[in-house]
């Protein structure tokens, strides 16, 4: 059987300095530790750091009952008011905030305090973009769908800035993008969706054209992997949807000669690594 794991395929750059960043804090002896949300969308990371003493806060509510100790903000980033809420309880603030994401918050606080109506391109629930929202100071509107693109009107007839989620879909966001194109509005485009995401969305695409099945390896709270499992099913028909290696057994895989592997952004190369040894040993 000829295996090919995707080259862009695991952890990128913002999450792996977010996940080593809360290491660190380990290291330090810092207690207690929290990460405000899941550091990432995997769930054995997560279970890993919670068995070392690390504590998700999941609502805005927890946060507000904690008195002391380090609060880690996740490369998604949240919105400001959190990390001002964070400060003034006097908790400590580590920022593992993704710098790509961080650049759009900063975009977003820059556009909108020009009075311009923000609109994000990307998924309304999820935290990068209920993140990214909470730097706007003024309208901004989520917008996922050509739909909603065809019916967005911009508050006031203001001037639009756009933005994406920097896991979205780079041939959707263009397709949106257009859309907007031929409204008559004032509009700016700034196109954030990092190089990591384009790249490996381009490679998944490309290697799921070319193998009998494709393994998409991944969270399933993971947004970037659902778009990856997305795009290789438009090319591969036999696309599996894989969280970890009891995924693999459950799942109703024939012996083909080719199979390609890829996988999200929040996948750690061990669990890469297993799956990858593991169908060459099962077919």
């Amino acid at each position: 059987m000829e295996v090919t794991v995707a080259k862009s395929a695991g952890f990128c750059f913002g999450v792996k300095r977010a996940v080593d960043t809360v290491y660190e804090q380990i290291e330090k002896g810092q207690k207690p530790v929290y990460t405000y949300g899941p550091i990432i969308h995997n769930e054995q990371v997560v279970e890993d750091l919670a068995a070392r003493g690390v504590q998700v806060i999941r609502s805005e509510e927890e946060l507000e009952r904690i008195t002391e100790g380090t609060v880690i903000i996740r490369s998604h980033g949240v919105p400001r008011r959190i990390c001002d809420k964070i400060k003034a309880q006097g908790l400590t603030l580590v920022d593992a905030t993704c710098p790509f994401v961080r650049k759009i918050h900063r975009i977003v606080e820059q556009e909108s305090e020009k009075g311009n109506h923000i609109v994000i391109i990307g998924s309304e629930p999820h935290p990068e973009v209920e993140g990214i929202k909470g730097w706007a100071s003024g309208p901004v509107t989520v917008i996922s769908t050509e739909e909603e693109a065809r019916s967005f009107v911009p508050e006031n007839g203001k001037k639009v800035s756009i933005v994406a989620q920097t896991t979205f879909n780079y041939n959707k966001f263009k397709d949106l993008v257009e859309i907007f194109s031929k409204k008559s509005y004032d509009i700016s485009v700034l196109n954030t969706i990092c190089n990591a995401t384009e790249e490996r969305q381009t490679e998944a695409r490309t290697l799921a054209g070319t193998v009998d099945t494709m393994l998409v390896i991944g969270g399933r709270h993971s947004s970037n992997t659902q778009k990856l499992y997305e795009i290789c099913k438009e090319e591969c028909k036999n696309t599996y949807f894989i969280e970890t290696l009891v995924d693999l057994d459950t799942k109703p895989f024939q012996s083909f000669g080719r199979v390609g592997i890829t996988a999200g952004a929040s996948t750690p190369n061990k669990i890469i690594e297993e799956v990858q040894k593991h169908v060459r040993i099962k077919f």
